[in-house]
């Protein structure tokens, strides 16, 4: 479904990504795993259309897609969750929503307001509330289900726990557990390696902006030394 292969980010003179290169199948779960600053939210970044690689190659369900516009790619049924999460504060939740809203693909169940409050039950007696007065978990969820109603085949999300607390993680962890039932390619950017390994199939560990592992979980899980090298803090 998504496939690096090869791929370079520059900023500047400064080289971020070399050589990236690993895939996703559809239905599956991934997560890039690494320290701050490994290259993990620039590797979204480049699949999504927000920073251009200067070589190597990214596919989307057997389409080049390195070089398009942002707005092509998520047309294409890309969604990207980004860490800043960049909802609309002055807009309700429903509103919100709606400015998320894509033509749904041939043969797919269409994402609607009423499965995205079953999704996210916290979400549905807080539609009428401004984005800007909801708790950050809140806005999470949120994020989360703009997306959603893009009706996107495949989802990346950056770093979706970071700061909150410990049971609006296990609810986003429930979430997406049931999106990946439902048939959902999700690609993750995590440093949080518990909550990844229910969702996830698959690691792959970035770091100073090379892949240096990639494998199933239950290999990560056996690999002392490669969680020490590359995880630990």
């Amino acid at each position: 479904m998504l496939r690096f292969q090869g791929v370079d980010v520059f900023f500047g003179r400064a080289q971020i990504l070399f050589g990236i290169s690993f895939g996703l199948q559809a239905g599956e779960a991934a997560v890039l795993l690494g320290r701050n600053g490994a290259g993990k939210s620039t590797t979204l970044k480049s699949a999504i259309g927000l920073v251009s690689p200067a070589s190597g190659s990214i596919e989307f369900l057997g389409r080049r897609i390195d070089g398009l516009a942002a707005w092509e790619i998520a047309r294409l049924g890309l969604g990207y969750v980004p860490e800043e999460r960049r909802i609309f504060g002055d807009l309700s939740v429903r509103e919100n929503l709606e400015v998320g809203r894509l033509a749904p693909h041939p043969g797919s169940e269409p994402w609607t307001e009423r499965r995205l409050f079953e999704l996210f039950p916290p979400l549905a007696p807080l539609a009428r509330r401004r984005a800007l007065h909801l708790s950050g978990g809140e806005q999470q969820m949120l994020a989360i289900a703009r997306t959603l109603m893009g009706n996107p085949r495949c989802l990346l999300l950056d770093e979706p726990t970071e700061g909150l607390a410990p049971i609006v993680v296990q609810q986003l962890g429930a979430a997406l557990q049931k999106l990946k039932r439902e048939g959902m390619a999700l690609l993750l950017s995590e440093q949080n390696l518990n909550f990844a390994a229910p969702i996830a199939d698959r690691a792959h560990i970035i770091e100073k902006g090379f892949v240096r592992y990639s494998g199933t979980l239950a290999e990560l899980a056996a690999d002392d030394a490669v969680r020490s090298a590359y995880l630990a803090l």
